[in-house]
């Protein structure tokens, strides 16, 4: 498994929100390239960047900033918020970033994640954020009828790289990670699964590791900012090295 550390961008800041609300946003950092530097250096093998304005937009926004994590750090990078076409991609793509998520897009326009997917195998992933078993899309702002399960079975067979599984209610409210959602998707879907929400601290890292899923990674973010979980320790354990 994976550790993914979250800098979600707001305005040009790192900022963390609370179950996906805008108004209930703390900044950690102006410069989102510090904390960059940081999980890089402690050893972390991914990072998960979301541009938070561009999610609600539908355009990127934070564009500057991304560019400069980028230049900033040399582990992979994987990108989310705003990206609703194929030049969006293919501009994200040319700059850097390792992989793209298609949150929105998965929803509204799914030939688009398609051909995204058979453009650049392996690259695109599907981002599922889930409000009482429900999809919300439009920076969570929308709940859909559709369950997390039947939106993941709508992908399987164009090559998804993997599925970032966001449980709303529980992002950003240091509650712990809805450990039981996650395993039954992981085991609905032949598509890897990352978890995210809610993961505050290492025990939520063990309950994930060891709830018989077959999971892909973990994305944490304000656990690591206000030093409930360390980054380093974290990383290692997921990837068996403790």
């Amino acid at each position: 498994m994976i550790l993914y550390p979250a800098i979600d961008l707001k305005d040009g800041a790192c900022v963390r929100l609370v179950r996906g609300e805008m108004e209930q946003s703390t900044v950690f950092h102006d410069d989102p390239t510090v904390p960059a530097r940081a999980f890089a250096d402690a050893g972390c093998d991914w990072l998960h960047l979301v541009d938070l304005n561009g999610a609600f937009e539908g355009k990127p926004v934070n564009g500057p900033v991304v560019d400069a994590i980028l230049q900033a750090v040399e582990i992979p990078v994987q990108l989310g918020g705003g990206i609703r076409d194929m030049a969006t991609v293919e501009a994200w793509f040319d700059k850097g970033v390792r992989r793209l998520i298609l949150g929105t897009a998965a929803v509204k326009d799914p030939d688009f994640v398609r051909a995204a997917c058979k453009a650049f195998p392996g690259r695109i992933a599907v981002g599922i954020d889930a409000r009482k078993g429900r999809v919300a899309i439009e920076g969570w702002a929308q709940t859909t009828e559709i369950t997390s399960t039947d939106l993941a079975k709508r992908f399987e067979d164009a090559g998804v790289a993997a599925i970032i599984y966001t449980d709303i209610e529980r992002d950003g409210a240091m509650r712990g990670p809805n450990v039981g959602e996650t395993a039954v998707l992981a085991h609905a879907t032949v598509i890897p699964i990352i978890a995210s929400g809610g993961v505050s601290s290492m025990e939520d890292l063990r309950a994930l590791k060891a709830c018989g899923a077959p999971l892909d990674g973990v994305i944490s973010g304000r656990a690591l900012y206000d030093g409930r979980i360390d980054p380093a320790e974290a990383a290692a354990y997921l990837r068996g090295s403790d």
